[in-house]
């Protein structure tokens, strides 16, 4: 029996790190977080100290009787979790758990962190235990309850005001608010007109092209020029003064030096791996932790690659730097080293939190070396993360810029550019990627032939385009992630979370690879920036963020911090409830009135999603309602638009005796015949779909019904089905699977009777879902069996009660909670917090242990 229990999050790291300490440890993961706040109102106790009620999570309860059962034959334990916040928070959690079972007595506790997965770095850890951080676990428990307190209190409000199942982070609603706002820009921008001039020469070495920038002896700037008309009279008499050719009038060069982009924090790696990689912030953290927690590598065994990938630090450690030195001399010789290190500073007053910025464990293995070792996403980030830190210790590129004036005659000027690579430095590793493209990097590459004041430059043509200006444009997820950071919003864990939230919740959406608000996002944005103007500032925010940090370095207490936020924050929230009926919405466009009833017609949120009505509640006749079409907004869509809508349904003609008709509904446009409702496809517009096809659909759908039974058994439910993914068994209740080696036509009734027993699962709600449950209700039931599993435990129906209450209407028992934090490491018997580092931690009567 091992001596020593080591603890980590990740089941990876742990057979990693098993390898590293030997038989005296045996190393065990947490799998995220143990334990979070109750899913109740009340889990956050303001008026008793912020007083937090945890309970184990119950799908890592079983890892956390592995630890306790482990802890128990240990002599000592160590908190090997991740280096930051939650890391901290984790190691804490799991202490506590502990101790109140009483496995700690007598028994060393010892805390320890490192930055990568390597022997060198596991060494030197257990080297220098310490105790747990209680900085940092304030600092995470005051974030916990922050997005707790603004998720319970803040979301019934949108419930109330826009519609049921929305949600108000304290980090997402500032992120939607920049992504509306942009959007708003850009439906607000008018284009304007503009004309260029460029000529086009024909150097006897080499052609090139040279932009207007003189004209008639003044400076020629964008709006000098904004029609055809103009451009063609200015294009024909630049072109009778040239003669056919421009006269050389100066010529420059300057050199200049490009210095390395630091080496990677965790926003600048997911903002470089979605330009250069297309890769989606969550995609990146997911390679980057596999990366982190270790991969196998040929005869070396499993290793950890790169160091910790959640830090906004730019520091490399003194043996990281000596051996990227040493790479670099030997690979691109000791010209491309610089005589001292390359030292950088971070923008963040916090990034002591983790030590180094994302780099190789060992810039001695090459991306070439360990590609075969690694999925096409791990070797790409590898590479990317690898080049960067390299590139991050060279010499500066030296850069030669030309620049030549020509002269039109005496009153018209041209100007051509290019830059050229003197030296390559770093460039020889590593560029960074741009998300557009200035004058400097059209320039760049652009070799210009060689030019002397008073050449005479042979003339191809002189040419005028038309341009547009362009609207800003919408936030990637690169963008979006650099301007949070620009703000001071959220961090580093952080950044995947608020983007998940926001396409999970469907405020926003990916269009290509940029974000477009949805009608929701838009109305929640809206309703919290008229109303709680103050929590989705980006100031407040972003000094909230800084307030926690302090908390971190123990420069502040978090209950002060927590009273001070708590206070107006639940008077504004009280305030707004009260008068909630009386407030405007912010999701209501009026478009005019009804030609045929003269009734208002307007676009708004409904239950469902957005619409357009014609009338209102108060009418005696009763509104009239219909969804919007693909691709329409509430906040664009016009009278004649909404009207067109309302032509749904619409009655094709008939077949068999019966209507065939279209509509929209719920889940989208639908043909009908009768009782049958066939969903029409992507490409089939219910405003043009013709009778033939639509009963094409309708005769489609009914033959699959016809062919859904398989097999039935008299006296039974049970029935043999064929679904959407192959056949299966259902009973109107549960689904349970079939095994691949059997004919579905040939099973017995006692043999589905058993595979129900062992694989089934609750049936979904869905195509025949209801026929099945009215067959059960009308049937005889059949004789009673022996029970085959065990009865149903307390932790069950614990679950089921959860499940239950999560489904009630707004209130008490809901779980409106903010995603601000990372869904990575899962969240997660209570404890009372007391101010100051010392804490006192008390058994709650209503807590369950």
């Amino acid at each position: 029996m091992a001596k020593n229990l080591l603890i980590v999050e990740s089941p990876a790291k742990a057979k990693t790190i098993n390898k590293y300490l030997g038989k005296d440890f045996q190393v065990l993961a947490s799998y995220g977080h143990v334990r979070d706040l109750v899913p109740k109102e009340g889990a956050v106790d303001p008026d008793n100290g912020f007083a937090m009620r945890y309970e184990l999570i119950e799908r890592n309860e079983k890892h956390v009787e592995a630890i306790a059962k482990a802890a128990r034959a240990a002599d000592g334990i160590w908190l090997a979790t991740d280096p930051d916040r939650e890391g901290e928070a984790i190691s804490w959690h799991i202490a506590e758990i502990l101790r109140e079972r009483g496995l700690l007595e007598g028994k060393a506790l010892q805390r320890v962190v490192f930055t990568e997965i390597t022997p060198r770095a596991i060494k030197e850890a257990m080297g220098h235990p310490r105790h747990i951080a209680g900085e940092l676990v304030d600092a995470q428990q005051a974030r916990r309850a922050l997005d707790y307190l603004v998720g319970f209190n803040l979301s019934p409000v949108l419930w109330r005001k826009i519609k049921a199942g929305l949600s108000a982070g304290r980090v997402q609603s500032p992120a939607l608010r920049m992504i509306v706002e942009r959007e708003e820009e850009i439906e607000a921008f008018k284009a304007r007109e503009y004309w260029t001039i460029e000529a086009e020469c024909a150097h006897p070495s080499q052609a090139f092209g040279a932009k207007l920038v003189k004209l008639d002896g003044q400076k020629f700037e964008q709006f000098t020029i904004t029609d055809g008309e103009t451009a063609e009279d200015a294009r024909s008499r630049i072109a009778a003064a040239a003669q056919g050719a421009l006269h050389v009038t100066d010529v420059a060069s300057k050199e200049r030096k490009r210095r390395p982009s630091p080496p990677f924090t965790t926003s600048t790696l997911q903002q470089e791996a979605a330009r250069k990689l297309g890769f989606t912030t969550r995609r990146t953290m997911q390679v980057a932790q596999k990366l982190y927690e270790g991969v196998a590598i040929g005869e070396e065994g499993t290793v950890g690659l790169i160091t910790y990938m959640r830090t906004d630090s730019v520091n490399l450690s003194q043996d990281a730097l000596g051996e990227i030195r040493d790479v670099i001399a030997r690979d691109f010789g000791t010209s491309s080293v610089p005589d001292k290190p390359n030292v950088y500073q971070t923008k963040s007053k916090n990034a002591q939190e983790a030590h180094e910025a994302v780099r190789p464990t060992s810039a001695l293995r090459t991306p070439a070396q360990v590609a075969r070792f690694l999925s096409d996403d791990e070797r790409r980030l590898y590479e990317l993360v690898w080049k960067r830190a390299v590139a991050s210790q060279m010499i500066p590129a030296t850069l030669n810029t030309v620049t030549v004036d020509l002269a039109a005659g005496s009153d018209h000027g041209f100007r051509a550019s290019g830059t050229t690579v003197v030296v390559p430095g770093f460039l020889a590793v590593y560029e960074e990627g741009k998300d557009s493209k200035g004058k400097e990097d059209e320039d760049e590459g652009r070799k210009l032939p060689a030019m002397k004041l008073g050449d005479r430059i042979p003339l191809d043509r002189i040419h005028a385009d038309q341009h547009f200006t362009q609207p800003p444009p919408r936030f990637t997820e690169a963008s979006l992630v650099k301007a949070l950071e620009e703000y001071g919003i959220g961090r580093p864990s952080t950044y995947a979370s608020i983007i998940q939230t926001l396409t999970g919740k469907q405020y926003a959406v990916l269009e290509g690879r940029a974000f477009k608000p949805t009608d929701v996002g838009r109305a929640v944005s809206k309703f919290l920036s008229n109303h709680f103007t103050k929590y989705v500032d980006y100031d407040f925010t972003a000094n909230l963020e800084d307030e926690l940090d302090a908390v971190s370095r123990g420069e502040e207490e978090w209950v002060p911090l927590m009273e001070k936020f708590w206070g107006p924050f639940k008077e504004q929230v009280d305030d707004k409830k009260a008068t909630l009926d009386k407030a405007d919405a912010g999701s209501i466009r009026v478009l005019g009135d009804d030609p045929r009833s003269g009734r208002p017609v307007s676009a708004r949120i409904g239950r469902f999603g957005p619409l357009v009505q014609i009338g209102t509640v108060e009418d005696e006749e009763k509104p009239k309602f219909a969804s919007l079409r693909p691709g329409q907004s509430i906040y664009s869509i016009s009278l004649d638009e909404a009207l067109e809508l309302f032509k749904l349904p619409r009655v094709l003609g008939q077949d068999k005796g019966e209507d065939v008709s279209v509509g929209i509904g719920r889940f989208g446009p639908f043909a009908r015949r009768g009782s049958t409702y066939a969903s029409l496809t992507k490409e089939d517009d219910p405003y043009k779909i013709d009778l033939a096809r639509a009963v094409f659909l309708i005769e489609e759908k009914e033959e699959i019904a016809r062919n859904r039974v398989i097999k039935e058994f008299p006296g039974s439910d049970i029935q043999v089905l064929n679904g959407r993914f192959g056949p299966y068994i259902s009973d109107g209740r549960l689904n349970g699977k079939i095994p691949k080696d059997r004919e579905p036509a040939s099973l017995s009734l006692d043999e589905v009777t058993k595979l129900l027993e062992e694989t089934g699962k609750p049936a979904r709600r869905g195509f025949g879902a209801k026929k099945a449950a009215k067959k059960t209700a009308t049937k005889k039931a059949p004789a009673a069996k022996a029970p085959t599993k065990k009865a149903a435990t307390k932790k069950t129906a614990k679950k089921a009660a959860t499940k239950s209450a999560a489904k009630k209407a707004p209130g008490k028992g809901a779980r409106p909670l903010s995603a601000d934090l990372e869904p990575a490491r899962p969240l997660v018997t209570a404890a009372r917090f007391e101010p100051g580092k010392k804490r006192v931690i008390k058994k709650s009567d209503s807590a369950p242990f």
